[in-house]
């Protein structure tokens, strides 16, 4: 704990007054670029990983990166999407999976859950994914682990569109979706190509909309 406490200082000594003009702006305001869903896990920062500033980014974080179909109980994540799309007018919409998720790790390889009941049930909502995956060959278990991340994010993506703020926004033309999947290891991203169906490097495409979801 010490070292975070540590790291406040440091912010609030060093980071802050370098940047104190664009924290004074947004004190009472913000308009983020794109809503960044990404995982809970230590390792995926999207500000890092995007080189992003506060303010640019309504980020959203949970285990699996997941995003539940809408419903008619929304919980929170329903609730900052709608708040994304419909009050801050986010023109893009992220989801990023990643390397070694534990998640989807013990989604493809059938681990028991019963000790962590909430996780099992929040991990349903990847059972689309689960399916897919499970219905074709792979070549060992690190392949259907990282076979698992990008279908959960294909899955994900197809959850967004029932949300009704999404659903809307996409029809006006006003919000795009992507699906990316992060390599902790090497640093580089892949893109889901909706129009072309396949996974291709985000570095070879400098045109974020290009075969966009």
């Amino acid at each position: 704990m010490q070292e975070i406490v540590d790291g406040f200082l440091k912010f609030h000594h060093e980071a802050f007054p370098s940047r104190a003009e664009l924290f004074k702006n947004l004190a009472t305001q913000q308009q983020p670029r794109a809503l960044f869903i990404s995982c809970s896990d230590s390792r995926m920062v999207p500000e890092l990983v995007t080189q992003r500033e506060p303010g640019d980014l309504f980020v959203i974080r949970n285990a699996g990166n997941i995003v539940p179909s809408y419903g008619p109980e929304p919980g929170g994540v329903s609730a900052s999407v709608e708040y994304a799309v419909a009050a801050l007018g986010v023109a893009d919409i992220v989801v990023c999976g990643h390397s070694d998720c534990g998640a989807m790790s013990a989604i493809a390889s059938c681990q028991c859950l019963d000790h962590m009941p909430a996780v099992a049930s929040w991990l349903r909502y990847a059972d689309s994914a689960r399916v897919v995956n499970a219905a074709r060959p792979h070549q060992n278990p690190q392949a259907r682990i990282a076979s698992m991340v990008r279908e959960n994010v294909i899955a994900q993506l197809a959850n967004l569109r029932t949300h009704p703020s999404v659903c809307l926004a996409l029809a006006e033309g006003k919000v795009t979706l992507h699906g990316w999947v992060y390599d902790i290891a090497s640093g580089e991203i892949q893109r889901w190509d909706e129009i072309h169906r396949q996974w291709t490097p985000l570095a070879e495409h400098r045109d974020a909309r290009v075969g966009a979801a």
